[in-house]
Formats: structure tokens, C-alpha cells, sequence
């Protein structure tokens, strides 16, 4: 690997899910090394009354999704039962062109997006009207709910996972000045449970995916390195280059 790329010589430690460990390959492109220990585990929730709920879905004016993981979870939803997108003529409102790009797949045009890919910014810029339903994980926080007057579904579940916590230490104590990455308050909070009691805070870099996950670390006396405009993972990874030439 080309000592001049810009992360050559750094390791990226990703704690999200499958969805977020996608940005490897462009981070190995930038010459960093990628340690890969989820600490979260997405299930989708599956019950009898889901094919009556796909049917209700067709009722409504918007559908309201903020993941990809929601988006996971509807889609096995309307392959287990027989839907497609054709069934659904209501509007579609995402948080993030990820999952955008997620439903965009699957056939779903979409009619909204906010500037920034925040639940906050999102209620202040839509002006959507009508039957409002919003596909949810089972920790979303109220934002949407409130600020659009939406009902919920909740269609997957984030259940904290121990599966890695040795490796990850193992991996933290052995690489030098590792950057952590965390895309949802609940990886912060899984990290501190399991990890902080034997590697403190300060020996270790962290970058966050949006201010609600920096809020998170924040509540721990932390503040991290990256926190970019743009919430994807990309642009985390891009402002850690950035950080880095600076440095």
C-alpha cells in the first residue's frame, strides 16, 4: 500500500452494522487499515398482524423512513407477503440518500429528503400533508412523531451485541492512535458499558455520525475528533482526512 494516501498507517475501528461497515472498501482505498466489531445487532420485529399492516400502508399519503435498516425490514415485510412497490402509491420521505439509495433499489421513488439528514432538520422542512405513517426502530427517538403528527410502526429492533467486546479491546490496546467510529447513540452506549471499565475514554480517538451520537458521547465527557455537516459515513471518513493533513 502507497505510504503517500492519506490514511496510510491509520486503523478505523467501524461499531455499526452491516449497513455503515459498507464504507470499508473506500477507507482501505485511502490507504487505511478497516477492524470491523459490531456492537449492535439489527432484528427485524415480524408479527401475525404484519400483511394487514403492509395493506394499511397503501392507505396512506406519506410513509416516513430514517434508516436503512427500516427499509431492510419493510422489504423482507413485502417479500414475505406477496407486495412490491407498485401497491404503495403514497409519497416517501427518507432521512439520508443512503436510505434513499436503499429504497430507490427496491423501486420506491422519493418525494422528500431534508438539507441535513437529521430527524430535527427533517420536521422543520417538510411540509408534507395528510395520513402520516413512520416505519421506525424500536430505539428512534420521538422527533418525528411529534414534529409531523405521524403514526409508527416499529419494523426492526437494535439490541446491543457482546460478540466482539475482547477482540475490540484486544484490537484497541494493540494498534496506535486507532479512530473509533460510531453511528448511533447506542453503540456509544454498548462501548461504554463494556469497553470504558477496562480502556478509559482518553486513550482512545472517537468520530461520531450526526449530533445526537455526539450527544451521546458528550454525556460521558467526551467529545470527539470528527463530527462532519453531511451525516453519512463517508463524510466521516472524509473529514478524518482532512483532520489528519491538517495534523
Amino acid at each position: 500500500m502507497p505510504s503517500n494516501l492519506p490514511l496510510a498507517g491509520k486503523t478505523i475501528i467501524l461499531t455499526g452494522s452491516n449497513k455503515t461497515n459498507t464504507i470499508a472498501p473506500f477507507i482501505e482505498a485511502k490507504g487505511g487499515q478497516v477492524k470491523i466489531f459490531p456492537l449492535l445487532e439489527i432484528q427485524e420485529v415480524v408479527t401475525e398482524q404484519d400483511q394487514q399492516r403492509l395493506a394499511a400502508c397503501q392507505e396512506y399519503d406519506w410513509l416516513i423512513f430514517t434508516s436503512q435498516n427500516a427499509v431492510s425490514a419493510f422489504v423482507a415485510k413485502l417479500n414475505r407477503h406477496g407486495f412490491d412497490e407498485a401497491d404503495f402509491p403514497c409519497n416517501i420521505a427518507v432521512v439520508g440518500e443512503k436510505t434513499a439509495d436503499s429504497l430507490q433499489q427496491h423501486g420506491f421513488s422519493i418525494h422528500f429528503m431534508p438539507s441535513v439528514y437529521s430527524a430535527d432538520i427533517f420536521v422543520q422542512e417538510f411540509t408534507g400533508k395528510g395520513r402520516m405513517l413512520f416505519l421506525r426502530g424500536s430505539l428512534a427517538k420521538p422527533t418525528i412523531t411529534v414534529g409531523t403528527g405521524a403514526e409508527e410502526w416499529t419494523v426492526y429492533e437494535t439490541v446491543p451485541s457482546v460478540a466482539h467486546i475482547e477482540a475490540l479491546q484486544e484490537a484497541l490496546v494493540a494498534e496506535t492512535e486507532p479512530i473509533v467510529v460510531f453511528a448511533s447513540p447506542s453503540a456509544v452506549d454498548t462501548y461504554a458499558a463494556e469497553i470504558v471499565p477496562h480502556l478509559d475514554w482518553r486513550f482512545v480517538k472517537f468520530a461520531t455520525i450526526g449530533h445526537v451520537t455526539t450527544e451521546a458521547l458528550a454525556r460521558y465527557g467526551v467529545t470527539p475528533v470528527v463530527q462532519p455537516r453531511h451525516y453519512t459515513m463517508k463524510a466521516v471518513i472524509e473529514q478524518i482526512i482532512l483532520e489528519e493533513a491538517r495534523s
